[in-house]
């Protein structure tokens, strides 16, 4: 994010997944014939751990150059080179804008994904640069990796959206929202009018974060609030960054515009602590501009949460998919659990449910978020607290990598409250994972 006046994820395949990312699983098998489990159709849960993978690419682009990976240094064009890359691989057309600025060649990298109406476009957008105090990691590396895996994961789903779905990095906005206002006007006013979203991810992995959605188109705000509140988390109206990222100039071009904040210097208030954690009187991130803004500069929920976010929106703004993500009381679990190979032993990751009234519903949502090279070797189950067992996955998607899916369960046999489990265990050699997150939704 640009400064204030007041302070002057492994990614495997690209391909082959597509049922998985959009949940259309349906071989689900209950342990017993009076419950069942099926997939539901929803956006993509977009896997942390690729998220962060690309954060630890971005990071080593920028110790390999000097420590940052600012405009018209050699990390910038890395990082730039970097992504370009992946949505190349990945079937995106995409161009490089070149402009200049301080003596020094700067770049905006367009990706454009095929299909959809192009008189009605759906961008996401995110500065790639840095301070050159530090990486950059947080500001805004976190953005720019989740539109990243978002983007893949439009590929990965062979979306064929009813709109016409467009990414951008830009460069240059620590200097003053450069490439973005360099796209803004050098693009005709009939091609401007074609964009009828314009969605900013500028800072949403803060290690103290909040939860902050921008107010300045009321279709986009409401699109993300639904998310959130599907989750229990409240949200508050952004202002710290008003003006100062790169929505500014598609907003002063009359497009609709919207996003994402987790927060940057402002301080923490306790009424903000006791409603979404974390430390009061504290800033959002420290680590704000300066050289601590690394790897470690990340929080996991908030990264994993505005993700999603990222992709719930692209989704319905270019399907018109009315789908709601699971709504209701969230049990989650997002620490990393290894599948050792065959013949190792099946593991599990926990939560535990409380504070819900008689038994679980018969719409039980339960998430799934596991990192593996081969699915089909796997065996996945639900374990109710009285040990009764749901199978969820049962070694089919052959050779597709990763479950990153949400499956419906009929658990109304079940009490509620307990420790429910998910187990997975590898049953062929040669390929190795982890449950990178598991979640339980009760409406």
């Amino acid at each position: 994010m640009k400064l204030s006046a007041r302070l002057s994820v492994r990614l495997s395949a690209l391909a082959g997944a597509s049922a998985l990312v959009l949940g259309a699983f349906a071989g689900a098998v209950p342990a017993s014939a009076a419950s069942s489990a099926s997939s539901a159709v929803t956006p993509p849960d977009i896997p942390l751990a690729n998220v962060k993978q690309h954060l630890a690419d971005l990071q080593s682009i920028a110790s390999a150059n000097g420590g940052n990976r600012a405009h018209g240094r050699t990390g910038y064009k890395a990082s730039i080179d970097f992504v370009k890359a992946k949505l190349d691989a990945a079937g995106y057309t995409t161009s490089l804008q070149q402009f200049s600025y301080n003596g020094s060649t700067g770049y905006n990298l367009i990706a454009d994904w095929p299909g959809g109406d192009p008189t009605q476009v759906v961008m996401s957008g995110a500065h790639l640069d840095s301070v050159t105090a530090g990486p950059g990691i947080n500001d805004n590396g976190s953005g720019s990796a989740a539109i990243l895996e978002t983007a893949l994961a439009v590929s990965r789903a062979q979306l064929q959206p009813t709109k016409h779905i467009r990414f951008a990095w830009w460069g240059a906005e620590e200097l003053g929202l450069v490439g973005s206002k360099y796209y803004v006007n050098n693009t005709p006013a009939t091609e401007r009018a074609k964009i009828k979203a314009y969605l900013n991810f500028d800072m949403i992995g803060s290690p103290n974060p909040g939860y902050f959605v921008y107010d300045d188109d009321p279709t986009i705000e409401q699109t993300f609030k639904d998310y959130y509140a599907g989750l229990g988390i409240p949200t508050e109206i952004e202002t710290e960054g008003d003006g100062r990222s790169d929505h500014a100039p598609f907003k002063n071009a009359g497009v609709p515009v919207g996003g994402l904040f987790s927060g940057a210097d402002y301080v923490k208030t306790s009424a903000q602590a006791q409603k979404w954690g974390g430390t009061a009187g504290q800033a959002f991130d420290r680590c704000y501009h300066s050289s601590c803004d690394t790897s470690a500069n990340i929080d996991d929920t908030a990264l994993d949460r505005n993700s999603d976010a990222v992709a719930y929106a692209v989704w319905n703004l270019s399907s018109g998919s009315t789908t709601p993500p699971p709504t209701g009381t969230v049990f989650e679990n997002t620490a990393d659990v290894s599948i050792p190979d065959y013949p190792g032993a099946a593991v599990t990751s926990s939560v535990t449910v409380s504070g819900v009234a008689g038994n679980a519903p018969s719409n039980l949502a339960v998430g799934v978020d596991i990192v593996h090279s081969w699915i089909g070797d796997l065996v996945v189950d639900l374990i109710a607290p009285d040990g009764t067992v749901y199978n969820l996955h049962n070694r089919t998607g052959s050779s597709a990598d990763n479950i990153n899916q949400t499956y419906t369960v009929n658990a109304s046999s079940e009490v509620a409250n307990g420790v429910w489990k998910l187990r997975a265990q590898d049953k062929a050699s040669a390929d190795t994972g982890y449950i990178s997150g598991f979640k339980l939704t009760f409406p």
